[in-house]
């Protein structure tokens, strides 16, 4: 048994990182690799370890948590891992195995026992449904035209939906409602003197939406108390700035609905 610690050893980090992903809990994906390794320990050369390999391992941690019961992750607030978790089973796998592992995908569709066509089926199909899952909705709310176009252009760029375009409180709700955004990037100072703070607000308070200020008047974010609300984006803004805000949006968990 001995024999085989250090080889296992080197392999732990990349099956903890699988077994986390595959369970969505970091908990039960370390009993998933305990329980692996003492399975692998009592049969090595079933599982790779004398030839140093890791691919049937990856196959061990699949069979252990199908055997679990249903063979599903724990629900995630995160976005990434809630479009993962939209795939069927196969896809979902074959998309951890190659993204996450590294794995080609001969490799991977042997660990799930497919022929290597069928994998790269699977993983273009994962591909398209997790992009498509991450792809948002955005209303920009601007009550300069000329600015309003350059953030709807880089929203385009990259790979995001404009679904509406207002420049005052009153047509941003309208978009809202008829639009359902699922983020929106937002002046602080609107036309007709509205606020786009009280947009943002309402904005959490009827779908819980990620927001982005981009305005030249932080200052009023902190005398209304609604740094909260969102990323802040200065004016004047480099394309770099509002695509690293959408980014992040993209990828922060869901934020919770004000009363």
């Amino acid at each position: 048994m001995r024999v085989y610690a250090r080889q296992l050893y080197d392999h732990l980090p990349y099956l903890r990182r699988y077994a986390r992903a595959l369970t969505g809990a970091t908990e039960r994906g370390d009993d998933l690799v305990t329980r692996c390794v003492e399975v692998a320990v009592m049969a090595p050369s079933r599982f790779g370890l004398e030839a140093g390999a890791r691919v049937p391992l990856y196959a061990l941690l699949n069979l252990l948590f199908d055997e679990d019961g249903d063979g599903l992750p724990a629900p995630s607030p995160h976005p990434i891992e809630r479009a993962l978790a939209s795939l069927p089973e196969g896809e979902r796998r074959m998309y951890l195995l190659i993204t996450l592992e590294g794995l080609t995908v001969p490799e991977a569709a042997q660990v799930l026992q497919i022929p290597a066509p069928e994998g790269h089926d699977r993983l273009t199909v994962a591909r398209d449904k997790v992009r498509n899952a991450l792809t948002q909705r955005v209303l920009v709310v601007e009550d300069n035209p000329i600015l309003a176009m350059e953030i709807g252009s880089l929203v385009t760029d990259m790979g995001h939906v404009v679904c509406g375009t207002a420049n005052n409180e009153q047509e941003a709700l309208e978009l809202l409602e008829a639009e359902k955004p699922t983020l929106a990037l937002l002046d602080v100072r609107l036309a007709d003197g509205g606020s786009g703070v009280e947009v943002a607000r309402r904005l959490r308070q009827k779908r819980a939406m990620r927001t982005i200020f981009v305005t030249a008047f932080d200052g009023d974010l902190e005398e209304a108390d609604a740094r909260h609300l969102g990323q802040i984006v200065r004016k004047p803004f480099t394309n770099e700035a509002i695509q690293a805000a959408i980014s992040r949006a993209v990828f922060m968990p869901s934020p919770v609905a004000l009363a």
